[in-house]
This record gives structure tokens, sequence and C-alpha cells, in this order.
């Protein structure tokens, strides 16, 4: 069953411009895929400098990580919103491209849960008409303590590429 853009906005924090993802195209108890073409809006909030780097396809991966938690909470019956939940390792990315805003095609993500319960480990790809944008693996720790949740974590849009000097 596939899943709009309206139905992703209720299960996930993100909002505005920072709502990146479509459509959930599927989803099973340990894959997800999902669709998006806000890589080509001029006023996405990631882009610095004119441009959308493609370390920014991980924010793209997590959200669909996160639609991914909130599927399987109402499979379980744990109430269909996703957790809270924080990106606390990111390993073995492979960027085959330099930025994402000059792919025409649509972005496609998938992730696929590896392993765990409250620390949970994905493997994600982001890819656009069957060409790997960028890999790698995620791990995300959910259910933080509540005075922790109440700090925002850095995120991928405070990260700017400086011009060259």
């Amino acid at each position: 069953m596939r899943l709009n853009r309206q139905w992703i906005a209720s299960q996930i924090p993100h909002r505005g411009g920072m709502h990146l993802l479509d459509t959930v195209e599927q989803w099973d108890e340990s894959t997800i895929t999902c669709t998006a073409t806000s890589h080509r809006w001029e006023a996405l909030p990631l882009r610095a400098h004119g441009r959308l780097g493609a370390a920014c396809g991980i924010e793209y991966a997590a959200q669909a990580m996160a639609v991914h938690g909130a599927l399987l909470s109402r499979t379980t019956g744990e109430g269909g919103a996703a957790n809270v939940g924080y990106l606390i390792s990111v390993r073995d990315v492979v960027l085959r491209v330099s930025r994402l805003d000059d792919i025409d095609g649509d972005l496609t993500i998938t992730a696929e849960r590896l392993a765990g319960q409250r620390n949970l480990l994905y493997r994600f790809v982001v890819s656009s008409q069957d060409r790997v944008l960028l890999d790698g693996r995620v791990a995300v720790l959910l259910d933080v303590l509540p005075a922790a949740a109440t700090h925002s974590p850095p995120s991928l849009a405070r990260i700017r590429e400086e011009p060259d000097a």
C-alpha cells in the first residue's frame, strides 16, 4: 500500500521544508522504500551556497527510518507515531556523487533494519533512476531519556560547507 506525503507528515516531527519524503512505496518488517522530490527545491533548508551536498542524503534516509518505525509501531499496537530517535553513528558511508540538487530524477530511499529494538542498526541506499548516489549504515538510539530529549541534537541543516578561500 502506497502512503502519501500527508500520511508521512502525521507520523514524523519534520515539518515544512524539513519534511523531505513524498511517498512510502513499500515496506515490510525489515525494509522501507520511499521517494522524494525535495532535493530539487530551491528553498530547501539543507542547501548551502545554492547546492545540496550528497551527505544530506543521510537525512533522507533518517526520515525513512523514522517512518519505518512508525509503521512498525502501528502493527505492534504501540501507537503509530515514530519514537524519538537520534542518529548516534554513521558508518561506511560512500558518497558516489558530490551533490543531490543536480539529480534530475526522483530520489529513491531504501532502508533495511539489520538489528535492534532500542539501539537500531540500518543499512540505507539513496538512488535515482537505478543509480546509487550514496549508501551506508546508521545507528539510531530510540526512547532517549526525557531530559536528554529536550535538547536538540546538531542538525545536518547546521552543517555548512565553507567556500574556498
